[in-house]
């Protein structure tokens, strides 16, 4: 009989480490390559200004280059072009309500620092299908072809004088002018190398830009569909590295499994202290079978010793996540044990003590492996 269950937890034991590679290596992680892409756009714009909004929209164009050094941060240089529109209404509504609407010419290269919101929050993942991004930045606009509102200006001055300092800031020939610029993108993935996207910028330059005095900055809102390009890989997958069991487990368990059936009906000494590596998933805090064997290890220790505490402590791996996220994962693996410890087993709470370490600590040399809930019971 006893010779009977040595072989079933030696067995047991070997089925554990078999699980464990058979889990393992199946799974892949994404590490991110920076890159450059290029970007293609189109559009409309739509100038701030006094007559019926329809008036005021034109077409409007812009093309990239960006580079992102990490999943979240990059940089892209823009050119945006085409054309802006002004429009003025008459004061005294002589003739009744009546508009007039000129346009101009401009080229607006802009350098812009960019984050992917969605990879800070949630983490890098490639093949997510929508991307949202903000961005930042600053240029010049060169302004042309502002003969419109020259001939409007002209047209005032000798038919009517009373609207002649509409264009108190009529520039003509070519203006250059200093243009903030911000705004947001949608990025909806096609492949790894194409993506659609949508962005939407808000850009103010001085009261110049418009001709017209109104002691406020100027401004233009672009609507653009864009197709951006990805130069080169995006990520790389790999598979995660096998975490073999230790070559003495399958022994060492089988030993302890010999004593507790030879010293089951005599009172044995207080054991030494028990410590098992709870290992998880990348991004995951559920405990897979292999590893419930490990906690079940536990809990017999504990049961066997009524007056033994145990100390849960949670760690995440530095290689991937960032700080916050790390935190989160490890937190979440803990809570996850100890629930199991409460509820599934019958450990009182009171001998439980429990910490997040998050990525701060990392107790092994090799990244994938501090994915781990340490237990260590006494």
């Amino acid at each position: 009989m006893n010779f009977k269950k040595i072989l079933f937890v030696a067995g047991l034991a070997a089925a554990s480490c078999f699980t464990a590679y058979a889990q393992e290596e199946v799974e892949t992680e994404y590490v991110f390559n920076p890159h450059w892409y290029v970007q293609g756009q189109f559009g409309f714009q739509h100038t701030l200004g006094e007559i019926d909004w329809a008036d005021l929209n034109s077409p409007n164009a812009q093309i990239a280059v960006g580079y992102n050094w990490t999943s979240i941060w990059g940089a892209r240089l823009a050119v945006n072009a085409w054309q802006s529109k002004g429009g003025i209404q008459y004061r005294n509504n002589v003739p009744a309500n009546q508009t007039f609407s000129y346009k101009w010419n401009y080229v607006a290269p802009t350098l812009d620092v960019t984050m992917n919101v969605t990879n800070l929050l949630w983490g890098f993942n490639p093949k997510r299908l929508v991307d949202f991004s903000i961005y930042a930045g600053a240029g010049v606009n060169v302004g042309f072809n502002n003969d419109d509102a020259e001939t409007l200006n002209n047209q005032f001055s000798q038919d009517m004088p009373d609207q002649a300092d509409y264009f108190a800031y009529l520039w003509t020939g070519h203006k250059t002018r200093f243009v903030a610029q911000w705004g947001f993108n949608l990025d909806f993935r096609v492949n790894d190398r194409v993506s659609l996207g949508l962005e939407s910028s808000y850009n103010t330059l001085s009261d110049h830009y418009n001709s017209k005095k109104a002691s406020n900055t100027d401004w233009y809102f672009n609507t653009l569909a864009s197709v951006k390009v990805n130069l080169g890989k995006t990520y790389t997958k790999r598979a995660k590295k096998l975490t073999p069991c230790e070559p003495t487990y399958v022994d060492r368990e089988v030993i302890k499994e010999v004593e507790k059936i030879v010293y089951r009906d005599k009172e044995v000494a207080k054991e030494g202290p028990i410590r098992r590596d709870l290992y998880f998933v990348i991004r995951g805090s559920e405990i897979s079978t292999s590893e419930k064997v490990k906690l079940e290890e536990v809990v017999s220790y504990l049961n066997r010793n009524p007056q033994a505490k145990v100390t849960v402590t949670g760690y995440a791996d530095k290689g991937t996540g960032n700080a916050r996220i790390n935190m989160k994962y490890s937190q979440a693996r803990v809570n996850k044990v100890v629930r199991m410890l409460k509820e599934n087993y019958n450990i009182s709470a009171d001998r439980i003590s429990s910490a997040a370490k998050g990525d701060t600590e990392q107790p092994f040399a090799e990244n994938d492996k501090n994915r781990v809930t340490i237990l260590v019971a006494e």
